[in-house]
């Protein structure tokens, strides 16, 4: 059977080579493009996709290769594949709201087919592929209806080409590593979390790997280079994770479809403003969202590593809340062991009293983690879990922390999943640490508030090497890790904990409008905000942690971050620097203000040294342009509040 072209929009693409056939699908505004090659002329063989990138004067094939294909226990699902047919090109438009993100209503389209093929066992697999304005996401499916397998390998593999720059972070079961950038001959060969950033080879645009929509019937992979530096293939877990416990390869029962395969692709604004990840997953069920409420929290373990354990803390970090209209404090590990003049009921009822909503700590348990801190096992079971919950509702807790999970076999994947389909019957907010980084799931359980999986401010407790690494590690989350969901950073310290910050004050604020996290977890002691000037404590009473919109402004990874973030009329920006040998100077354009309208702008900028203010306050419009200095290590927030005529 001859393999028909398929061409969108009338575009027509030529052939790299005569012997190739191809299915070409492109994005609805027509700048990305991904095109299915067979490596054989009877369409018989291997299979792979290419994905290439248009702009108004070129083409760059950002992705010449990406190889395809599966094994099952029982056959394989990538040497052998004969083409059957292909659905005509599908428009996928979709149009819905979450209740926290860097975007409030999200509208997106793409471009969708099917691919169907045959293996010589005459078993069927089907490749889904998407291309949306913002990327790429494919996806395998098994349908037939019977039969129940393990996959022993997944071959898709992204081949890079050399000159692409990439900053990748090497994988380890917690997702808390920093960031390196490598190109050419100073690639590094080993496995990597997602997401993986790159910069194509033509620098005419930037592209980020990751997956989505994962389910109770895969595991997590990452991404290992360790074969070939420039191709990066999808790699399950490692047996030895989660201290050996659960499988390392799936299980699958047919019907089934893997999870996505997403290329996030465009200019640095299109990847740190796309919400792709979330795009692609599948919808919720929650006949409600009223309950899920983001805030800010306060939360005492940053600068009292036994904080919890102490019930005058508890009660000072909730006094902290009360003073800085923060709405949450954390009750984190040992709250089964608090002392010094109450217990946890007590501190409860003191926390209730000042208005403020608590939330909890638990670990993850099982013989899954070495931890042996207590609550233990509460979280494990479904029984566990309803017997906990049920107590906590009736204790006004709204809301639990779960940590430790260290592995991303399909057994934990099941565990999350378990987790907050439980919790969503009480009405419990959810966050995971020591965990998975985003895979979208927050729009499928909106519940899920955010996620660790980020080497945070907490690592200014574990040892000297983040007082110096932290400045440009936090100029690449936005890029990265912060692309793909929420991010748990417990961000915007002034004081020091065990090591000291190299970081400015003004870079300090400017993360609580830089790092997305609908509870965002302002990690200070009560002294840290209390001796704020009044401009800078009042923003972070101020500022939100939900985001009607998020616009990239400015920046370069590992270099410098501008992002401004909208909530109802008001837009607020932050701005850092993570230049150790000089202080800079920005010019920011506020095209993306309203037209017709004043805006009362309050800048909070580095003062004469890295401890120090400089506020100003001025009006505005989106034909002006505020000058800022930032120190070394810097950074500046402004707020920006409509002017009633």
């Amino acid at each position: 059977m001859k393999l028909k072209i398929i061409l969108v929009s009338f575009a027509v693409l030529s052939f790299c080579h005569a012997w190739s056939q191809q299915i070409v699908l492109l994005s609805p505004n027509k700048k990305i493009v991904a095109a299915l090659h067979a490596m054989d002329a009877k369409n018989n063989g291997e299979w792979y996709l290419k994905v290439s990138y248009q702009t108004d004067k070129n083409t760059s094939e950002i992705l010449p290769k990406v190889n395809l294909g599966l094994s099952r226990s029982d056959q394989d699902f990538s040497k052998e594949l004969l083409f059957l047919k292909a659905t005509k090109p599908k428009l996928v438009k979709e149009h819905y709201e979450l209740p926290f993100g860097k975007k409030l209503v999200r509208d997106n389209e793409a471009n969708e087919v099917v691919v169907s093929f045959e293996n010589p066992g005459k078993a069927k697999l089907n490749l889904i592929i998407r291309a949306y304005n913002d990327g790429v996401s494919f996806r395998y499916e098994f349908p037939e209806k019977k039969g129940s397998y393990v996959v022993n390998d997944e071959f898709t593999a992204y081949q890079i080409p050399k000159e692409s720059k990439r900053w990748l972070e090497k994988w380890n079961p917690a997702n808390e590593g920093l960031y390196a950038e490598s190109s050419e001959d100073k690639i590094l060969q080993q496995e990597w979390c997602y997401p993986g950033l790159f910069n194509s080879s033509d620098k005419s645009c930037w592209f980020l790997l990751h997956e989505a929509d994962l389910d109770r019937n895969y595991c997590g992979t990452k991404l290992s280079n360790t074969k070939d530096s420039n191709t990066y293939k999808l790699t399950f877990p490692d047996p030895k994770d989660g201290r050996g416990t659960g499988e390392s390869k799936p299980s699958i029962s047919l019907p089934w479809q893997s999870p996505w395969r997403v290329i996030t692709i465009g200019s640095l604004s299109d990847i740190v403003e796309s919400t792709l990840v979330e795009d692609v997953s599948t919808p919720t069920h929650f006949k409600t969202t009223d309950w899920i409420k983001p805030g800010k929290v306060s939360w005492n373990y940053w600068s009292n590593n036994h904080g919890t354990k102490d019930y005058k803390t508890v009660c000072e970090f909730a006094d902290l809340a009360v003073k800085m209209n923060w709405p949450y404090t954390l009750l984190d590990w040992e709250w089964d062991a608090m002392a010094n003049g109450g217990n946890l009921e007590d501190a409860l009822k003191y926390i209730h009293s000042k208005g403020i909503k608590p939330l909890m700590w638990y670990n993850s348990g099982g013989d899954h983690t070495w931890v042996s801190s207590t609550p233990k096992d509460r979280m494990l079971t479904h029984k566990n879990r309803v017997e906990e919950f049920t107590k906590l509702k009736k204790l006004g807790v709204v809301g639990v922390k779960v940590d430790f999970f260290e592995s991303e076999k399909q057994d934990m994947i099941k565990y999350y999943l378990d987790i907050l389909e439980d919790a969503a019957q009480f009405e419990m907010m959810v966050y995971f640490h020591g965990c998975i980084v985003p895979r979208g799931w927050s729009r499928t359980y909106p519940n899920l508030m955010t996620y660790e999986a980020v080497r945070g401010a907490e690592w200014y407790n574990n040892g000297p090497e983040f007082s110096t690494t932290a400045p440009e590690h936090n100029t690449i989350l936005p890029f990265t890790r912060n692309v793909v969901g929420a991010m748990d950073y417990t961000p915007v310290t002034f004081t020091n904990s065990q090591y000291p910050h190299s970081t400015s004050y003004g870079h300090e604020l400017a993360l609580s409008v830089l790092f997305e996290s609908p509870l965002q977890h302002l990690a200070d002691r009560p002294e840290g905000y209390y001796d704020l000037p009044e401009e800078a404590k009042t923003f972070l009473k101020e500022v939100h942690t939900a985001w009607d919109d998020t616009k990239l402004l400015d920046g370069y990874p590992g270099q410098e971050v501008t992002m401004a973030r909208q909530k109802g009329d008001i837009w607020y920006i932050g701005g850092i620097s993570a230049s150790e040998r000089k202080e800079i100077t920005k010019k920011l354009k506020l095209e993306f203000l309203k037209e017709g309208v004043n805006y009362r702008a309050i800048l909070i900028a580095d003062g004469k040294h890295d401890k120090a203010f400089s506020s100003q306050v001025m009006v505005v419009n989106k034909n002006s342009t505020i000058e800022v200095k930032l120190l070394r290590r810097g950074g500046f927030a402004v707020s920006l509040i409509p002017m009633e005529k």
